[in-house]
């Protein structure tokens, strides 16, 4: 006998799905010793669209002369290298890529948070909005994968989707039912390879932004990845694929180069 489904699972299972992989770089904590921006990047990816960036990534190990299989690390890539692979990324077609930069040292003193979990979730959560948003606009379901980190526990991000459910619309604004209902999870680059292009996300971003001993900052890799960064419509790159925190007069002075980041309206 044919078995009829009804029709709001008939609609779930058939909806698009989207999987995004969100790393990290700097250092979460707002300590005075700490790096003096924290970046999360998520790169979100079709389903129908992972088995292009698996060759993706084969395709950089080739040229990078790595094995098959090999886990990639940005922190391992020479110069060249992360030129190369940012520049190939941001010319795919597949990803979308959305990040929060946290300029530590300019958010107002009330609003530093000490506690590094409770710093990272908090970016989590602004992340998490404009992922939400990406899906619903695309009338599609998202997962999300965390890259492991240091004492974060999937037991801590459950309670902190907990808390945001109950917070309501007022403060929070993800779009949970754009959001896959068993929550995040996380994992490490060397189990889930789309990971490693998170990495690649966050940390040629995080270069644009947190200067080295010698006081140099390098945008390029971040303006190679720039066609891919998250527009909706003709809404502000800082609203969506760039979220500064924050954002106000004194960081438009910091980094004016970021308006003149192209315009281009990354789609699935």
């Amino acid at each position: 006998m044919e078995v009829v489904l009804p029709a709001q699972v008939r609609h779930k299972s058939a909806m698009r799905r989207l999987h995004a992989f969100i790393d990290e770089a700097g250092v979460r904590s707002h300590k005075p010793k700490a790096s003096d921006h924290f970046v999360l990047s998520a790169v979100v990816i079709a389903e129908e669209n992972i088995p292009l960036a698996r060759e993706f990534l084969a395709g950089l190990r080739r040229d990078f002369g790595r094995h098959p299989g090999d886990t990639l690390h940005w922190q391992k890539f020479k110069h060249e290298e992360r030129v190369h692979a940012a520049r190939l990324l941001g010319e795919q077609e597949w990803p979308t890529i959305s990040s929060v930069v946290v300029a530590k040292r300019l958010l107002p003193p009330e609003t530093r948070i000490l506690n590094e979990d409770d710093a990272y979730l908090l970016t989590v959560r602004y992340l998490l909005e404009r992922l939400s948003w990406f899906a619903r606009d695309c009338s599609a379901s998202l997962s999300y994968t965390l890259a492991h980190i240091v004492r974060m526990e999937v037991a801590k991000l459950r309670r902190f989707e907990a808390l945001l459910r109950a917070e309501g619309s007022e403060t929070c604004r993800i779009e949970w039912t754009a959001l896959d209902p068993h929550g995040g999870c996380i994992d490490q680059p060397k189990r889930i390879e789309m990971l490693q292009l998170a990495d690649i996300a966050a940390s040629a971003t995080y270069k644009a932004f947190d200067k080295d001993k010698f006081g140099n900052t390098e945008r390029r890799y971040l303006e190679h990845l720039h066609p891919r960064l998250y527009r909706r419509g003709q809404s502000a790159l800082t609203s969506y694929g760039l979220k500064m925190c924050p954002w106000n007069e004194t960081t438009k002075v910091a980094y004016p180069w970021i308006s003149d980041l192209g315009m281009h309206v990354s789609r699935l």
